[in-house]
């Protein structure tokens, strides 16, 4: 289960590239790509890196609670292709690189 008081970030070879639909993420490791169709999710990935938590993450591109399990769900599916990761990952993922 994915643990929204965490800090977590953009895996640092992934690269967002805006589209008039929402943005494209493409990880230059795995070589995943990700579509992203909700601007409020583009948002919060945007800011993930930025925030204490993916709590505060979403809080601060306003996801309100009724909406919060969707967005849990997305971020979930960006973990599971390792768009996004923990940020304490993030510091190993840079030595690697």
């Amino acid at each position: 289960m994915l643990d929204s008081r965490a800090a977590w970030a953009l895996h640092p070879a992934v690269s967002v590239r805006p589209e008039p639909f929402g943005a494209l993420l493409y990880h230059f490791g795995n070589r995943k790509l990700s579509f992203l169709k909700d601007r409020t999710l583009l948002a919060v990935v945007n800011v993930i890196g930025e925030q204490p938590s993916l709590d505060a993450a979403l809080d601060a591109c306003g996801v309100e609670d009724t909406q919060r399990p969707r967005y849990l769900k997305a971020i979930q599916t960006l973990v599971a292709s390792e768009i996004v990761v923990r940020r304490d990952a993030t510091s190993d993922a840079k030595e690697s690189a």
